[in-house]
């Protein structure tokens, strides 16, 4: 096994040559990967740039003659995560570090995304003291800011470069203990504010059957985390209570996960239940970032920095075909329940976004596409303690 140390040798190959000494005066295996492009490599890689472009489905040749920077950095990054994917499934990767400035950062952590968690992957970036949430996504990737550009060995680059060795060094020769005999099988369930009751109580159910929950704030970030462990083979089965996020994605909100939101369950055939919560909202900022297209819709003002805009019950039948749409989809036991006095807590009898026409809207949405899926219509509130119970114990029986 060696760690994989990914660099543009034609603009990084001296300090990728620095990094590579480095680990190997620490008895580290190192195999040296060139992901550039134009300019003559520095120094001798382990993997040519001819076999990464190859891996990324097109030729170094080919990528000289179109001249096109970007387009270069995409197939390297394409080559880069099919390289290191490979090489993990056969064994051979104890950890993956990248250097880089722009361009190093985005194959590098195309390459980091591609593994599960758990496997060690440091980055050195001129960029990691920015917003990084584009390169590290959802995965355990540690960021160490360069400081000064990675071009030349100088009193700051020495040390930081040495100090990213040091740290790959530590991860690969202290392995992560291993798992605890005591752990219990994980559920992913979702939660906002405004369905909080329901997740609270459907977890003390399901950790009461002896598993346990991990609870993911359904903000984007969120959900895009939970599909993430899915796909990784870390979820025994999802309580997918809040799937407010497509609506964001649907309508424009600023909490999108994604249009893969609500398939990694479906795709791994992990059992899951699935319902309706928060799918009266639509989320922004202040008041003044709402568009201006959307200024004469129906808001509630959650706090000074969250808007909430009402679903229309148009926007509601579309979202009910993509729920019954992506339900139906499904490889493993599903079952989509919904409450019909209300899908969030502000959604109900008495409160601002009570609109029974919306939620009819949004249950046949759902029936015109879920196919043979299982719909459990509850005649009651998201957060009513029954509710809850009968989604727990509904995933329960799939568990079993």
């Amino acid at each position: 096994m060696s760690v994989y140390l990914l660099a543009t040798l034609d603009t990084k190959g001296r300090e990728a040559a620095f990094v590579r000494d480095a680990l190997s005066a620490m008895e580290v295996s190192v195999c040296l990967v060139d992901t550039g492009c134009q300019g003559e490599p520095q120094v001798a890689a382990d993997i040519s740039r001819e076999e990464l472009f190859r891996l990324g489905g097109t030729t170094l040749q080919e990528m000289r003659q179109q001249a096109d920077r970007g387009l270069a950095i995409s197939q390297a990054a394409r080559g880069a995560a099919a390289l290191i994917l490979d090489r993990h499934s056969r064994g051979e990767v104890q950890g993956v570090l990248g250097i880089g400035g722009s361009a190093g950062t985005t194959i590098g952590t195309a390459a980091m995304r591609a593994l599960p968690l758990g496997v060690p992957k440091v980055m050195v970036s001129t960029l990691a003291s920015g917003q990084v949430r584009p390169y590290v996504g959802d995965k355990d990737i540690l960021m160490l800011n360069s400081v000064v550009d990675i071009l030349g060995l100088n009193r700051i680059s020495r040390p930081i470069l040495h100090e990213a060795a040091r740290a790959m060094a530590g991860l690969v020769r202290f392995p992560a203990p291993a798992p605890v005999a005591a752990d219990r099988p994980l559920i992913a369930a979702t939660m906002f504010g405004v369905t909080t009751p329901c997740v609270m109580h459907a977890r003390e159910i399901l950790e009461s059957a002896g598993y346990e929950v991990l609870v993911f704030h359904a903000t984007g970030n969120g959900g895009r985390a939970m599909e993430s462990l899915i796909d990784d083979g870390l979820i025994s089965g999802v309580l997918d209570i809040t799937t407010t996020e497509l609506a964001d994605e649907l309508v424009g909100g600023t909490l999108s996960a994604g249009p893969d939101r609500l398939t990694a369950a479906g795709r791994r055939g992990i059992p899951q239940v699935i319902s309706v919560g928060a799918m009266d909202m639509v989320n922004f900022g202040p008041m003044e970032t709402v568009p201006e297209r959307f200024r004469e819709r129906k808001f509630h003002r959650h706090n000074a920095n969250v808007t909430l805009m009402r679903t229309t019950p148009a926007e509601n039948f579309t979202l009910g075909e993509w729920i019954g749409r992506k339900a139906s989809a499904a490889t493993g036991p599903t079952a989509i329940v919904f409450p019909t006095a209300g899908v969030s807590a502000i959604d109900c009898e008495g409160q601002s976004f009570n609109d029974p026409v919306a939620r009819a809207q949004l249950l046949s949405g759902i029936q015109s596409t879920a196919g043979a899926v299982e719909i459990h219509r509850r005649e009651q509130q998201i957060n009513d303690p029954l509710f809850a119970e009968f989604a727990a114990k509904k995933l329960l029986d799939f568990l079993k």
